[in-house]
């Protein structure tokens, strides 16, 4: 069984920076794509930022230029670090990771809050 669990969120003001963590654990061969989504009050569910196992990565148009995400494959764990933000970055983050251990895994965290106050 495969589980991942999300720290870092919690209240900020507009500008102010804040940084998820996100850690696999179980029994893991491989983690291919980590991901990063949100989801604020009354939207839906949209992606953010992703990160391949190369290390390629790709964003939202709405956060490129403020948010990074990184990875530590020797820690299973994904990160995102978000600069400048807004009040319209309010929202429960979630991570999604894809991978394999004696089979292929795709898990969700149960999610993080994030705050910006204006």
């Amino acid at each position: 069984q495969v589980q991942v669990v999300e720290s870092g969120g919690g209240l900020v003001q507009t500008g102010g920076s804040l940084r998820l963590s996100c850690a696999a654990s179980g029994s893991i061969t491989t983690v291919n794509v980590m991901e990063w989504y949100r989801q604020a009050p009354g939207k839906q569910r949209e992606s953010v930022a992703i990160i391949s196992s190369d290390g390629s990565t790709n964003y939202a148009d709405s956060v490129k230029g403020r948010f990074t995400i990184s990875r530590d494959n020797a820690k299973n764990t994904v990160y995102l670090q978000m600069n400048s933000l807004k009040p319209e970055d309010t929202a429960v983050y979630y991570c999604h990771v894809k991978g394999y251990s004696s089979w292929f895994f795709d898990v969700w965290g149960q999610g993080t809050l994030v705050t910006v106050s204006s």
